[in-house]
């Protein structure tokens, strides 16, 4: 009896994979519920199970791109589980070996070989094909021909490998052609070489979702900067006691949700969508809830999983969500239903070192805020009017739908995140 793998739904916008990698063998044995494949989709990496235990048989090839519901393979269960998958035991020693013969000889010292021949290298490597029996422009013949260039040691980068004026350009100012010139190239002792890899599909979604924002948007972007040096003493004195009682560090990235979610509810603009009404006209689509997606680097892209009502989350909360994303986007175990439904954005570009940037939309947002890196910068002493000091400064940005958010209101929206960090007490008190 043979069980079909199947390849299952994943979400209701997800309507096909990859196949990234087979984690069974054709041919092995698998057990029920054991991983048998990979499937990357533009959304996520999923593990697919394998629904009965025996002997795997592939019926399509990693990288593969298939279809949910499609059958890429079979299980045939009638197949009993190979012997020999426990470790067996050292084979016992032959009562008529002697200890003479157990212990091993010791090995002469190895004398150094002479240097090879250059001629006995020239006989183990073969000759290089003429260049007539290479696929080849007329341009790149004629320079060959020019330069000295045999066209059999030129890597094509032309349609079926064959060689373009530039590879041989490229050939040559490696310094490795095979004739001398009438004007040697200098070499530099660098690779040439070209490399193609496949887009992935999460990384295809990102490029159409990126280029759909800006192509649909009439996007915009404000700056402001904020001095982080409050939320700096505030985590310094209490860090300690948040790290004891909550098992998770203080960062700075529950001060800045707290604000954006209370900047949101009097903003609610910022915190809807652009839509169609039940006419097919514009309309616009407001929510009484701030669920803030939180951009993480994954080993595959950008994934945006969304903290859900940050309006009546905790610090304790937030952070510790947070570092529960950030730990399972690095290892491809994101649910998709986490990266659904986000009305607003955060992407914070100063862990990279960003000083800063214009954040691009994710649709169908209206805003996302772009956080990064702090410095010391000379400004107004807040504590001293009138006297300058270094104060630890980060830039703000953000970017907004003109169509849905004016100006003014952005500008005040900004305001109020600021205003937030710089004086924490605000967000305790609902200011």
């Amino acid at each position: 009896m043979a069980t079909k793998i199947e390849i299952p739904s994943v979400g209701e916008s997800v309507t096909s994979g990859i196949i990234s990698a087979w984690s069974v063998e054709d041919g092995a044995y698998v057990e029920r519920d054991e991983t048998v494949l990979e499937l990357e989709t533009d959304k996520v990496t999923m593990e697919v199970p394998a629904p009965a235990s025996g002997i795997v048989k592939h019926g399509a090839a990693e990288g593969d791109e298939v279809d949910v519901g499609a059958v890429v393979g079979e299980i045939d269960e009638s197949a009993s589980k190979p012997a020999g998958d426990s470790p067996s035991a050292p084979a016992a020693p032959s009562p008529e070996s002697s200890p003479a013969e157990k212990a091993p000889a010791p090995e002469p010292k190895p004398e150094p070989a002479p240097a090879p021949a250059a001629t006995a290298v020239a006989e183990r490597e073969p000759a290089p094909a003429p260049s007539g029996d290479v696929k080849a422009t007329p341009l790149a013949r004629k320079l060959a021909e020019e330069k000295g260039v045999n066209l059999a040691l030129v890597t094509g980068t032309g349609a079926g490998g064959r060689v373009r004026e530039q590879d041989v350009l490229g050939f040559v100012q490696s310094g490795a052609s095979s004739a001398p010139s009438s004007a040697p190239a200098v070499s530099v002792g660098g690779s040439r070489e070209v490399s193609v890899e496949r887009m992935s599909p999460m990384r295809q979604k990102i490029a159409s979702r990126l280029v759909e924002a800006q192509q649909t948007a009439a996007m915009l972007t404000t700056f402001n900067e904020v001095d982080m040096g409050a939320v700096m003493d505030l985590r310094k004195q209490h860090k300690e006691q948040f790290a004891e009682k909550h098992g998770v560090g203080l960062g700075f990235m529950s001060f800045f949700v707290k604000a954006c979610a209370q900047g949101l509810q009097k903003f609610p603009l910022i915190n809807a969508y652009i839509t169609s009404g039940p006419d097919g006209k514009p309309a616009i689509e407001k929510h009484e809830y701030q669920d803030i997606a939180i951009a993480v680097a994954g080993p595959k892209g950008l994934v945006v999983p969304v903290l859900r009502n940050t309006e009546v989350m905790s610090f304790a909360t937030i952070e510790s969500t947070i570092k529960d994303f950030g730990k399972r986007a690095r290892e491809n175990k994101l649910d998709i239903s986490e990266m659904m439904g986000g009305t607003f954005t955060i992407t914070n570009g100063g862990i990279f070192g960003s000083l800063m940037s214009t954040p691009i939309l994710n649709p169908p947002q209206s805003a996302i805020l772009g956080m990064h890196g702090i410095k010391k910068r000379a400004v107004e002493d807040p504590n001293n009017p009138g006297q300058i000091a270094l104060r630890p400064m980060m830039y703000l940005a953000l970017s907004y739908d003109h169509r849905i958010v004016d100006g003014a209101e952005a500008v005040q929206f900004l305001v109020s995140i600021k205003d937030a960090i710089e004086d924490p007490a605000r967000l305790m008190l609902d200011l």
